[in-house]
């Protein structure tokens, strides 16, 4: 039996919950301008499912790939890091 890829995941914040078991998630992260060769930061929207619906805006999350479960989710909760104040 062929072994499975170890998936990507993702570290980063909470900006809604307002949609039923999804939460989307900002990742930040440097990169350096091709051209200018400065550093700058990306941000990126990831919509991710939680089943348990336990996140709250301001949570610190981990993230993991999985299979397209809707249009635009891709992502699924690992677990909470941090929880917001």
């Amino acid at each position: 039996m062929p072994q499975r890829r170890k998936r990507k995941t993702r570290t980063g914040r909470v900006i809604s919950n307002r949609m039923q078991k999804t939460v989307v998630v900002v990742v930040e992260r440097l990169i350096q301008h091709p051209r200018y060769k400065r550093t700058v930061k990306r941000t990126d929207k990831l919509y991710a499912h939680d089943g348990k619906e336990e996140c709250k805006i301001g949570d610190k999350v981990e993230v993991m790939e999985t299979r397209p479960l809707s249009k635009l989710k891709r992502w699924r909760v690992v677990c909470v890091l941090e929880k917001a104040k």
